[in-house]
């Protein structure tokens, strides 16, 4: 994979000038140098005593941009805007923001958001969690555009087990939120505070054009639950949507509209495939 990956070097600005997760903080060493591949590109990264963390282009040792925020490292490799996009739920001090997983897959980034943006597999690949049978259906729901980013408002759908802490079923309400092309959130009901939503992020870490590690980030209202329990559940769910992915065919996600046969339920989908025609995204995806 790793020599594949070095010759799949991104040339697309729009992704280029984007902020990647390319590590969890509090998973990192102080004083040892991690190799990565970005993009195509071999990076390494560290943090030291003080928790200052840097990236650097392994072959030319130049420094590339960095950020460390909500418990991740963040690298670019051309120019990318001042702050990773905000995430305030984050500042309120009673949740619990950790990673829950960092797991390869084998399949583009835009694909890997894609199916995070879908509810419909829900009862088929998350079976007695995030869905069961015969409720399946995907009720309506809208599409906009906020500042730049997008956003499906007014998803809802049943959940046999929507949380770790959850013991009964809920019906659901559902936010997403697309902020970059190759990260995405949700906030969805809190079991334990009606008033207030859980946030839910998968931040790609794009190795080359056909894989990924995915960062899946949780900012929860949960005073019950250890963080192991947490950390299970979501990687129970990551371990049952790696398999389809990576037998998603073909791997990298057609922009044209006439490519795969869209449905209701798709609404979403078909709007980030719109969404990357318009920034002009050309990598990870074949273009319309």
């Amino acid at each position: 994979m790793g020599a594949t990956a070095v010759r799949d070097v991104c040339t697309d600005p729009v992704i280029l000038n984007q902020w990647h997760a390319i590590s969890a903080v509090p998973e990192l060493t102080v004083g040892r140098r991690y190799d990565a591949i970005l993009l195509g590109e071999p990076v390494s990264y560290t943090i030291d005593e003080a928790g200052r963390t840097s990236a650097r282009r392994t072959d030319t040792d130049d420094p590339l941009p960095t950020r460390s925020s909500y418990g991740y490292l963040w690298a670019s490799l051309g120019e990318p805007p001042p702050e990773v996009f905000p995430i305030p739920e984050t500042e309120e001090p009673d949740r619990r923001t950790l990673n829950a997983a960092t797991v390869g897959v084998a399949v583009s980034a835009p694909r890997a958001i894609e199916n995070f943006l879908d509810m419909a597999h829900f009862p088929y690949v998350h079976p007695g969690a995030l869905g069961e049978e015969p409720h399946t259906e995907v009720a309506d729901y809208d599409v906009e555009t906020r500042d730049g980013e997008l956003w499906a408002v007014g998803c809802r759908f049943y959940q046999p087990k929507a949380a770790a802490q959850s013991d009964e079923g809920i019906m659901a309400d559902y936010l997403y939120r697309v902020p970059s092309p190759y990260c995405a959130m949700l906030y969805k009901s809190c079991p334990s505070d009606a008033e207030r939503l859980d946030a839910i992020g998968i931040f790609l870490h794009p190795v080359g054009q056909e894989f990924v590690r995915a960062h899946l980030f949780l900012s929860l209202i949960d005073h019950v639950s250890t963080d192991t329990v947490i950390r299970l559940f979501q990687q129970g769910i990551i371990s049952q949507d790696k398999p389809i992915l990576e037998n998603q065919y073909p791997k990298r996600l057609p922009l044209d509209p006439r490519a795969e046969t869209p449905i209701r339920a798709d609404k979403m989908a078909i709007a980030y495939r719109r969404w990357l025609v318009e920034l002009g995204v050309t990598y990870g995806v074949i273009p319309a």
